[in-house]
């Protein structure tokens, strides 16, 4: 089965009420099985432009990301994040050769 992935580029206006979609989401990716790999951290930007924050999570599956961000309950925390963030989020299968 190939892992599925969420890549996320993430500019946080307002990191307390950051946090509360931080604690919302936690909910949601343990039940579909969300395996942070990068979560913000220093970066260098090489080439192009990014938002100051990436995150990348790891599912079981490319179905499993893909039924993680259309959950109710994601799609509650999403709530959260919406006013006070913006961000690119693009879902990815990976490559199983």
């Amino acid at each position: 089965m190939t892992k599925g992935y969420w890549i996320a580029h993430v500019d946080v206006r307002d990191p307390q009420a950051y946090d509360a979609y931080r604690a919302a989401n936690a909910a949601p990716f343990k039940a579909y099985g969300a395996k942070f790999l990068v979560r913000g951290g220093d970066h260098e930007i090489r080439e192009g432009r990014a938002k100051p924050r990436t995150v990348v999570i790891e599912f079981p599956s490319y179905a499993e990301a893909i039924a993680c961000y259309e959950s109710p309950a994601y799609q509650a925390a999403k709530a959260l994040r919406d006013p006070v963030s913006e961000g690119d989020l693009l879902i990815i299968e990976g490559y199983d050769p």
